[in-house]
């Protein structure tokens, strides 16, 4: 409800520390990774970008998306992204098990299938060269350190969430950025 998910934030701390950023968020919600493919991608590439951030899979997880489906087109992504020789940054799946929505569905939906599709964009990550920001590993801490951390509907990162991601991928984005 404030200050726009992380890229929006990423924008603002990296104008804040004194470098002229433009920036478009792409990002929509409820998309999976085949929503990129089919809706995003050319967008993107229109836009000529310096740099792309990337955080997609939770809404894949939650619909049922198959793993090598998700692979397939994410695989599919970074080659169409790297054409452009834009800087990529990956950011893989929040452990949503700590989520307050986890609660309340069963556990089929999440248990087990977070770290395949973490896998998966590892995978994709190391073959194409994309720089991948660990936010599973650091949710373990920042989830439990601030109950703030998802919205109201218990899904979704709430505004201090967004600030704990964006804080998260900050030194490997500013590091691109100051190239």
């Amino acid at each position: 409800s404030q200050g726009g998910g992380y890229p929006d934030r990423l924008a603002s701390r990296l104008r804040q520390g004194g470098l002229p950023v433009g920036h478009t968020n792409l990002g929509q919600s409820g998309a999976r990774v085949r929503d990129i493919v089919n809706n995003a991608l050319k967008r993107v590439i229109a836009l000529q970008p310096t740099l792309i951030t990337l955080g997609v899979g939770t809404n894949d997880i939650w619909r049922g998306t198959e793993v090598a489906e998700f692979q397939d087109d994410l695989d599919r992504i970074a080659r169409r992204l790297n054409q452009t020789g834009a800087s990529m940054v990956v950011v893989n799946i929040a452990d949503m098990a700590l989520a307050p929505v986890a609660k309340m569905v069963p556990s089929a939906l999440y248990e087990g299938r977070i770290e395949p599709f973490n896998a998966a964009i590892a995978s994709v990550a190391r073959a194409h060269g994309l720089h991948l920001v660990d936010l599973h590993e650091a949710s373990r801490e920042m989830i439990p350190r601030r109950p703030d951390f998802f919205c109201s509907d218990g899904f979704h990162p709430s505004a201090a969430g967004y600030d704990e991601w964006a804080d998260l991928m900050l030194p490997v984005v500013r590091t691109l950025v100051s190239r």
